[in-house]
């Protein structure tokens, strides 16, 4: 019986996007047993995938890692990562294996000097590319997000405001120069006129009780006004994911929600700041709009992120143009 590992360390958005990877091994190989390795904080992105024989998690000491895999004698290695920590993995499992093309160089390009050299291509059929060898190809069926029975949020349990449609808001980012600030994000908010949820982790809390606090200081008795929960913090991921399936679409930053988003077939919004969608990880197999600032001289300025705008401004974020719609 061919065994085969994908490696994917990290983060939530990222590991989402290798989805369609392991389904196609899978569904394509069923004589095949698929084993994945990530990080044991992102165990609930993996663990509940039918797709998946078997996860291996990295906890503090990469060699116990290593020491369990060898165990396994794999017959082949798909690395979705492509990092020295993976190198070294598949240096010690000896296997063969194929990485992704991170394409870093015209990464750089663009974000060095505004050069575009990058394809046309999603990083999902880029990580495709990395299993090709094994006969894979793409079934075009999109992206997966496996939300277990015991995390799904009942309509019934959210504010009566809410159970009967709501737009979800992802408001949070890893970077700050990749969320808007507060008084956009209200603006935005004001713009969908319906019921919102916002959501994100426990450190998106006070920005969301600050902006639940200025639509609750301005209620009237009008149907279709701006109502706010706040959820920030208080979903685990598989509910907030829950939640994400629910909404009747979803606003969202360059974020891990975005791509749950995707995998959930849902209407995406996204917002862009000081990245870019030609990076490659705009939302995939989905109905979407991009709100960017085009033609802004430092932008992109890094391909991840930074804690605050390099130049100060922020224009890239301060000066979206936020034009739609929406029919409730």
């Amino acid at each position: 019986m061919t065994k085969i590992l994908v490696l994917r360390f990290s983060s939530i958005g990222d590991i989402v996007l290798t989805t369609p990877v392991v389904r196609a091994l899978k569904q394509q190989l069923p004589a095949a047993r698929i084993h994945y390795a990530t990080k044991l904080n992102f165990r609930s992105v993996v663990e509940h995938n039918p797709y998946i024989d078997q996860v291996h998690y990295l906890r503090e000491n990469v060699s116990d890692l290593i020491a369990e895999l060898k165990a396994e004698k794999f017959d082949y290695v798909v690395d979705l990562h492509h990092n020295l920590r993976t190198s070294f993995i598949k240096f010690k499992l000896g296997v063969p294996s194929k990485s992704f093309d991170k394409l870093n160089v015209k990464k750089w390009l663009l974000v060095r000097f505004k050069v575009n050299k990058l394809p046309a291509v999603h990083i999902v059929d880029r990580y495709l590319a990395a299993a090709s060898e094994l006969g894979v190809k793409t079934d075009d069926q999109g992206l997966d997000y496996f939300i277990p029975a015991a995390d799904e949020v009942k309509l019934a349990d959210l504010p009566h405001t809410h159970q009967n449609g709501y737009y979800a808001f992802a408001i949070g980012a890893q970077h700050a120069t990749k969320r808007l600030p507060t008084e956009r994000i209200i603006e935005v908010c004001t713009k969908i006129n319906a019921p919102v949820i916002l959501l994100g982790g426990k450190e998106d809390a006070a920005t969301a009780e600050e902006i639940t606090k200025f639509f609750h200081s301005r209620a009237t008795n009008h149907e279709q006004e701006t109502i706010i929960y706040n959820a920030c913090g208080k979903y685990n991921l598989n509910q907030s994911a829950s939640l994400v399936k629910q909404a009747i679409a979803v606003f969202s930053h360059d974020t891990g929600l975005m791509h749950i988003a995707s995998a959930c077939k849902k209407k995406i919004y996204s917002i862009w700041g000081n990245t870019v969608p030609e990076f490659g990880m705009y939302p995939y197999k989905t109905d979407f709009l991009v709100f960017e600032r085009p033609n802004l001289y430092c932008r992109p300025c890094s391909k991840i992120g930074y804690s605050k705008c390099p130049q100060g401004h922020f224009k890239c974020m301060r000066e979206i143009n936020f034009d739609f719609e929406l029919n409730h």
